[in-house]
Formats: C-alpha cells, sequence, structure tokens
C-alpha cells in the first residue's frame, strides 16, 4: 500500500503488522476503538540512522516536516505528589511545558521526564515514543494543529519505524485533551 504522506517503500495497516510493534502500541491497536479504523493507523519501517529530523525528511519526503509530530513525557509536581502525561505537538514546534503543559496538569513545576522514566514507564524506545499504547490514566495532551491534519507521522514505540495517524484519532486517544498552543514555535 502506498503511504499518504512520505516516500516510504510501502505502508501497511498497523492490525496486519502487530509483530513489529511494541507490546503497549500492538495492544493499542488490537483493541482500538474510535471513529477512525484502526487500519487506517499504518506503519512504515524507517532506518534509525536517519532519525535527525533533517536527514529524516531529506531521505523520506520534505512534505513531513510539516506532518510529523513529536510525542514527549512530562512530569508535573504539586506539593510532594508526581503525575506523568503525554505532550504531542507537530515537530516544528517544542512543547509549551510552563505554560500550557503546568496549567494543565495542575501543577507548580513541570518539566520533561528523565529518559529513563519515559522509557520504563511506557515500555517504548527513547526517540521512539507514541502516544499510541500509553499507560492507562495518563493525559494525553495534543496540540490542536496535529488533529487538523489528515495524516501526521509519529513514533511507533521503537526507533526503527513511524506510525501514519490521522490527525482526528489524536482526539479519541484514552485521556486525551486537544488544546490550542500547546506547541509554540
Amino acid at each position: 500500500m502506498r503511504a499518504p504522506i512520505g516516500d516510504f517503500d510501502h505502508a501497511t495497516p498497523a492490525p496486519a503488522c502487530l509483530d513489529r510493534l511494541v507490546g503497549p502500541v500492538a495492544d493499542a491497536v488490537r483493541h482500538w476503538g474510535g471513529a477512525v479504523p484502526a487500519e487506517q493507523i499504518l506503519y512504515v519501517e524507517t532506518d534509525p540512522r536517519w532519525a535527525d529530523t533533517a536527514v529524516f525528511v531529506e531521505h523520506y519526503g520534505r512534505d513531513l516536516l510539516e506532518r510529523s509530530a513529536n510525542c514527549v513525557v512530562v512530569a508535573g509536581k504539586r506539593g510532594g505528589e508526581s503525575s506523568l502525561a503525554a505532550c504531542v505537538v507537530l515537530s516544528t514546534t517544542r512543547v509549551d511545558v510552563n505554560g500550557v503543559v503546568r496549567r494543565q496538569l495542575g501543577a507548580r513545576k513541570a518539566s520533561f521526564a528523565p529518559m529513563d522514566t519515559a522509557t520504563g514507564e511506557t515500555g517504548m524506545e527513547y526517540g521512539g515514543i507514541t502516544p499510541v499504547g500509553l499507560p492507562a490514566g495518563w493525559p494525553v495532551l495534543v496540540d490542536s494543529a496535529v488533529v487538523d491534519l489528515p495524516y501526521v507521522l509519529v513514533g511507533s514505540g521503537r526507533r526503527r519505524g513511524k506510525l501514519l495517524v490521522p490527525g482526528k484519532a489524536f482526539a479519541e486517544l484514552p485521556d486525551a485533551v486537544v488544546l490550542e498552543g500547546l506547541g509554540i514555535a
């Protein structure tokens, strides 16, 4: 199947290649229940050597620069309590951690979670974290610009491979909150 964005050799519906996905992502695809059918979530193989954004878009298509999103794990703290959340923003922006995220989480302080926490809690590889298959109960904060795109390239849970996800599917993820201004230039 031809990928709807980018220059990939082949795109496979995610339900047909669960063995290429890490456990939490495969489980999320297997139990997908949104209005967007799981078959519209596509998996594409990528080479981890080309993971850097500039090299990635040069190799897989310049159109991906405006159609890619990053998923980062943040930690919010208030008093002695700490909570984790995921933020999904276009790759041309950065997460407004100290503004939008901090207020949304009701935290006194918010910061990016340490790598070992992000990978340990998600069961995903660093550099491949995706909002599909995150732990139950985690807020998934999604910038409205991501939801507005027909398809968005995000991690697949591992560094080799990406998911192509219809933008509106991000709003259907468990515990998703769509926010204006989450991603800032």
